[in-house]
């Protein structure tokens, strides 16, 4: 989550920079991908954001997909490796402002 997720990205050889704007406290529409940490999610989410960094998405290897952006700014909220069980989410699922943040965190803990 946040800091983790670029963490990760920048693990597997993405790059870090600036956001486009600052998102602390900030909520946000998002698409998601098909995915198993997204199931039972309409197509689109409220997210939380706190950040004033993201991933430049041209940096981002061929390992790594993006799951999920933000309506408004493009970001990338979500990435997960092709062949390992690693996810990355830029945005909080534990915020007050992501509504459906319980879902995902269930959804991921039942992939263990």
């Amino acid at each position: 989550v946040c800091l983790g997720h670029q963490a990760i990205c920048t693990a597997f050889g993405a790059k870090v920079s600036y956001a486009k704007r600052l998102m602390h406290g900030k909520s946000s529409r998002i698409s998601l991908d098909s995915d198993s940490i997204f199931e039972g999610l309409p197509n689109e989410i409220t997210v939380g954001r706190y950040h004033s960094l993201s991933l430049l998405e041209d940096t981002l290897p061929d390992s790594l997909k993006i799951i999920s952006k933000s309506e408004d700014d493009g970001e990338v909220m979500a990435v997960k490796h092709k062949e390992f069980d690693v996810y990355g989410l830029q945005f909080h699922p534990e915020s007050i402002l992501t509504p459906d943040g319980l879902t995902i965190m269930e959804n991921f803990l039942n992939r263990l």
